[in-house]
């Protein structure tokens, strides 16, 4: 039996970007990826506007909630994804980093938001992919 592939999306609220990508991939693999989000420098809470695009497409992200990057995070997992962390993000030999380039939703109107969902949800289908047609990372 092969092991889950872990993913663990990081940006430095977790308010936004990673909380998306991390419900996306969780959605579309449906348990054949752990998915963690976390962040270098974390949020009180969810952005608003997050919430409401991601529950437009039918996921519910009123019980999660910003959660701190830890070093045994990134050590667990396979693929580390930032999202505008920069040097907060610590490197660890080993691992695979992936630096997804999306811009922030932090005060963006629903309207403004709804391409980056669209975006981080294309890459996260394309990752998705990867993952399940190689078996590994």
């Amino acid at each position: 039996m092969t092991t889950t592939p872990e993913v663990l999306f990081v940006c430095v609220h977790n308010a936004g970007r990673s909380q998306m990508a991390a419900a996306l991939l969780h959605h579309h693999a449906a348990g054949r990826v752990t998915v963690r989000s976390a962040g270098s420098a974390p949020a009180d809470t969810i952005n608003p506007a997050v919430i409401e695009a991601m529950n437009e497409i039918g996921l519910d992200l009123t019980q999660e909630f910003p959660k701190p990057l830890t070093t045994e995070a990134v050590h667990a997992a396979d693929i580390v994804i930032t999202m505008g962390c920069g040097d907060a993000c610590p490197v660890f030999p080993g691992k695979r980093y992936l630096d997804w380039s999306l811009p922030d939703p932090a005060g963006k109107t629903l309207d403004q938001v709804r391409p980056i969902r669209d975006q981080i949800d294309h890459r996260v289908q394309a990752l998705l992919a990867e993952l399940t047609t190689t078996g590994r990372h």
